[in-house]
């Protein structure tokens, strides 16, 4: 039996549209409060997404990468999840200068809410299914289960681009490194 048979299913969603809607509005006003110098007041939404969950969220800017930035731990409320991923995926994501005051309205947000990480063989690893973190030596990578679909990888390209992620040599996953899984529910605008 492999490990994933037990493991939570990407297939059903969890959010509801409404809530979803919610979850994309919030981070741009997150964003935008930033941007203006303002404190973000947030009223819990609901009890479902006051629930303890890991999450990324992504931005795009005419159709290209412009942050992503997440936890992969379950360490606050939803919503205060997604706000704070989303002003550090516009404002500190290393890989990119921060989002201006011109870009924000065209900002197109993507949520990635995580399950909780649990161990993977290689070979049970899914394309579109299963996001990695793959750790070893004090590193540690992680790749969202939408990247390997988005650049048309296969299982092995998967494994060897989350080492390169973590700063491993592409062999490291079957080199005694840590392989860990999670699924993740996806929305966002189109």
């Amino acid at each position: 039996m492999s490990t994933a048979e037990s493991k939570p299913s990407a297939n059903a969603p969890e959010y509801s549209p409404q809530e979803r809607s919610l979850l994309l509005a919030l981070a741009h006003r997150s964003i935008e409060s930033a941007l203006n110098g303002e404190k973000l007041d947030i009223i819990p939404p609901s009890e479902h997404l006051g629930q303890l969950r890991g999450a990324f969220t992504t931005l795009h800017l005419d159709g290209n990468l412009r942050g992503c930035v997440g936890y992969i731990a379950q360490m606050h409320p939803l919503y205060r999840t997604v706000a704070e991923t989303a002003q550090a995926a516009a404002f500190r994501d290393s890989r990119f200068s921060p989002v201006s005051s011109e870009e924000a309205p065209r900002l197109v947000i993507e949520i990635s809410v995580l399950s909780p990480l649990f161990p993977l063989s290689p070979e049970a690893v899914e394309i579109g299914k299963h996001g990695l973190v793959i750790s070893k030596d004090g590193r540690r990578g992680l790749l969202l289960p939408q990247v390997p679909v988005e650049h048309g990888w296969d299982r092995l390209t998967f494994l060897e681009q989350t080492c390169y992620k973590a700063g491993l040599p592409p062999g490291a996953w079957a080199q005694g490194a840590t392989i860990e899984a999670f699924v993740a529910e996806v929305f966002g605008e189109q």
